[in-house]
């Protein structure tokens, strides 16, 4: 999509819809995307049309500011077939998208790295893919004459065997780089250390919050999907240690099912963390709905059991001081701060060594001699922060590590490690 596109927006509110906020954030998607919004629409159906979604009248209505305001393009708020989508644009005489297209578009003009484009284009050929009905006018018709008689192979048959094809190159390319970062995955996990992602709304201020956090120059703007691609920075934390933060795509209402799927991949950084840091923006009076939309996400993506510490973030906004909210057991469970002043980090940083210090031991370990094989290990998984040896030809060993790390290695040594712990702590 171009600047100099312009567009009305549709938005068909049905008996149990609340349109007004969904209305707004399209607004501000086609603005993303580049559109120049001339009016917006609004309509009430007991059910959607099946030839025009809106009924043949709005559809006329419709046609005829097209040709009045050159338009280029119509915005609907919602999924239409592609039968709908053909009628309406024969009806209009101009490009008629919905919600997913538009969704697909902004995401292929954000997309940067190999592996974002990859999956974007991925998921655009799938929604292709089901609305592939017509290529030419004669995309049914077979070819004939001499030499050429016979079933043959019909133009849309040619378009969806190459989309298959070109589908299939594109999964193949992106299992390899899926791979990849599995391998880094698996070394952060060797190295025990813990990982935080980022998750959280679009436009919550999640790579501000980053950026401030790590020291980094990752894009931040005030508008939807202004970061696409998965950013990872080492923080370190004093009371902690060294952690690694990610810095994940937003989440928005009705995110293609197309899309959650091309970035499995990339949203496994959410699944597989210690601690997710659910950023929401506390100025934002829609902010209960959209903190639902996010929980219903990380279900969708299996990450709704990852231990989560809530940033409340743009408390300026609201004038409101940095605080700690805690639960029942005494933990953090809630943090207020603002990306943009820096005010509340010093608690955050606080709260997040508190929370992962329930996932991590610090133990004093005294091997014998014979256990080589455990020290070498521990050496592995890079645990041991002091070692000395005492007169007798011990080790003694001062490790922190994760519970998980270490209950593996109790597992392996058939609890013989039990045998040489001399304290155990929570850090």
């Amino acid at each position: 999509m171009t600047e100099q596109e312009r567009a009305v927006l549709v938005q068909v509110s049905f008996s149990a819809q609340t349109p007004r906020d969904s209305l707004q954030e399209l607004v501000l998607l086609a603005r993303t995307a580049g559109v120049a919004v001339v009016d917006t629409l609004c309509c009430r159906r007991q059910r959607p049309d099946s030839r025009y979604f809106v009924g043949s009248g709005i559809a006329e209505s419709l046609a005829q500011r097209v040709e009045a305001e050159a338009l280029t393009v119509l915005i609907f708020n919602h999924e239409l077939s592609p039968a709908q989508t053909r009628n309406l644009e024969r009806c209009c005489q101009c490009r008629v998208i919905d919600r997913t297209t538009l969704i697909l578009d902004i995401f292929s003009q954000r997309a940067r790295s190999y592996e974002g484009k990859l999956q974007v284009e991925l998921a655009q050929l799938r929604h292709l893919s089901s609305r592939l009905v017509r290529g030419w006018d004669n995309a049914e018709r077979q070819k004939g004459g001499i030499g050429l008689r016979g079933p043959g192979e019909t133009q849309l048959e040619t378009d969806r065997r190459l989309l298959r094809q070109r589908m299939t190159a594109l999964r193949q390319r992106l299992e390899k780089l899926s791979r990849q970062r599995e391998q880094g995955r698996q070394a952060r996990q060797r190295a025990a250390v813990p990982v935080l992602s980022l998750v959280g709304y679009t436009n919550a201020g999640k790579s501000s919050l980053f950026n401030r956090l790590t020291e980094a120059n990752v894009h931040a703007a005030d508008q939807l999907f202004a970061t696409l691609d998965p950013t990872l920075r080492r923080l370190e934390l004093t009371q902690f240690g060294t952690v690694v933060l990610a810095d994940t795509v937003g989440f928005i209402r009705d995110l293609p099912h197309d899309l959650v799927a091309a970035f499995q991949s990339t949203l496994q950084e959410s699944r597989d963390a210690d601690l997710l840091l659910l950023v929401v923006d506390y100025a934002d009076p829609d902010h209960p709905a959209k903190l639902a939309q996010v929980q219903k996400v990380l279900a969708e993506i299996d990450a709704a059991a990852v231990p989560q510490l809530l940033v409340w973030n743009k408390i300026d906004q609201a004038e409101l001081a940095p605080r700690i909210d805690y639960d029942a057991e005494g933990q953090p469970s809630a943090v207020y701060v603002s990306a943009q002043s820096g005010a509340g980090f010093s608690i955050l940083l606080e709260a997040i060594s508190q929370r992962l210090a329930r996932h991590h031991l610090e133990l004093q370990l005294r091997l014998p001699a014979d256990a080589g094989l455990w020290r070498a290990r521990l050496h592995q998984l890079q645990a041991v922060q002091q070692e000395r040896f005492n007169d007798e030809g011990a080790t003694e060993l001062l490790v922190r590590l994760s519970i998980a790390d270490w209950g593996r290695l109790l597992q392996q040594s058939r609890g013989v490690l039990e045998n040489y712990i001399v304290s155990e702590s929570l850090f």
